[in-house]
Formats: structure tokens, C-alpha cells, sequence
């Protein structure tokens, strides 16, 4: 079992607490998504990546907290498996993977850190779109603004990623977006037809 208050004290080490992120501090929104984890009942090595799913940047966010060839440092702290799925969050080129979610395509991601493509495993995927539906959700949850820009397409994403998202995060997502998604998308995310 890894310790949380001792990762909780590498994020500050890190630095976390200087970088500013929407709603506070990076620190914060860290902590904020790998509580949504919890709540969740998220196993271990998901949980622990939601602490540190920023940690090389994203295309959401270009601060880090260690370059992309730290790999094997942040590996050591959090554990291999935790690491593999932190870096693929942060590789992630949104922009090309979102619109193939849902299709044949899903399982190919694109790194824009190697420019390659990278094929994910099933777990990989679940595992990735459900730490993407936490941090959003972290930010939604505490932001009118956010879910007035993005909410309706955040909501049509979730449903194309309805299918790798736990009951937990899809009754959240419908909570959350609820003025802003459709009827039809609403459905789609708190039907019975998902795992």
C-alpha cells in the first residue's frame, strides 16, 4: 500500500502548490481528482495516478513537475503501473485521440511527446478515460464558467466513453453536465447497457 500523506508531501516537494491551475492550485486540483478516484473505488495504481496525472504536463496544462525523462524517478515514487498511466495521460495529443473515442480507433494513442502512436490496452483504456472523466469532473464540479464553455462537449465525450467509465463516474458526469447535455446523452451515460 503506498503511503498518500507521503506522496502528498513529493507534491509539494515537486512544486505543485506554486502552479496555478483554474480553480486554485495545481496541489489542490491534484488532490481533488484522486479524492474523485476514491470515491470512486478506483484501484490503487488509478488513484495514485490521479495524484500525479499532470506530472509531465498535458495538453491541458504545460506546467510539470519533472520532465518526460524522469520517467524512471517518478516510476520509483509511484509505482510502475501508476507511472505508465501518467505518462500516457500527459502524452496524449486530445486534439487527435478524443474524436476516436468511441470508434475502431480507440485503442491507438497519440503521444505528442514521441510523435509515435501507441496501442492501448483494454485496462489502459478504461483506466484512461476514467482518470480524464475525474479531472475534468474535479474541475466542473467547482466552476460554472468551465461547464458553460465545456460542459456540452465534455458530455458528448463522456458518452463516447460511456462504455470505459465505472457507474460511479457516469452518475457523476450526468450530475455534474446536467444542464448542459442532452436528454439523449443523459440516458446514454445512466442506462443499465454499461459495465
Amino acid at each position: 500500500m503506498i503511503e498518500t500523506q507521503r506522496l502528498f508531501q513529493e507534491l509539494q516537494r515537486m512544486g505543485a502548490g506554486e502552479f496555478v491551475h483554474l480553480n486554485g492550485s495545481l496541489e489542490e486540483h491534484l488532490i481533488g481528482t484522486a479524492a474523485l478516484l476514491q470515491e470512486w473505488n478506483a484501484p490503487e495504481h488509478l488513484r495514485v495516478a490521479g495524484l500525479f496525472h499532470a506530472a509531465y504536463g498535458t495538453a491541458g496544462f504545460e506546467g510539470a513537475l519533472a520532465c518526460a525523462e524522469e520517467r524512471h524517478k517518478v516510476a520509483a515514487l509511484i509505482g510502475a503501473k501508476s507511472e505508465r498511466l501518467v505518462y500516457l495521460y500527459c502524452c496524449c495529443d486530445r486534439q487527435k485521440f478524443y474524436p476516436v473515442i468511441g470508434t475502431e480507433h480507440e485503442h491507438r494513442l497519440p503521444d505528442r511527446f514521441a510523435s509515435v502512436e501507441r496501442e492501448l490496452t483494454s485496462e489502459e483504456l478504461d483506466a484512461l478515460c476514467e482518470l480524464t472523466a475525474a479531472n475534468e469532473l474535479e474541475i466542473a464540479s467547482k466552476s460554472a464558467a468551465f461547464r458553460n464553455q465545456y460542459g456540452r462537449s465534455l458530455a458528448e465525450l463522456f458518452r463516447r466513453m460511456s462504455r470505459h467509465l465505472s457507474a460511479h463516474a457516469r452518475t457523476k458526469v450526468a450530475e455534474v453536465f446536467a444542464n448542459e447535455a442532452s436528454s439523449a446523452t443523459l440516458l446514454a451515460l445512466t442506462g443499465s447497457q454499461h459495465k
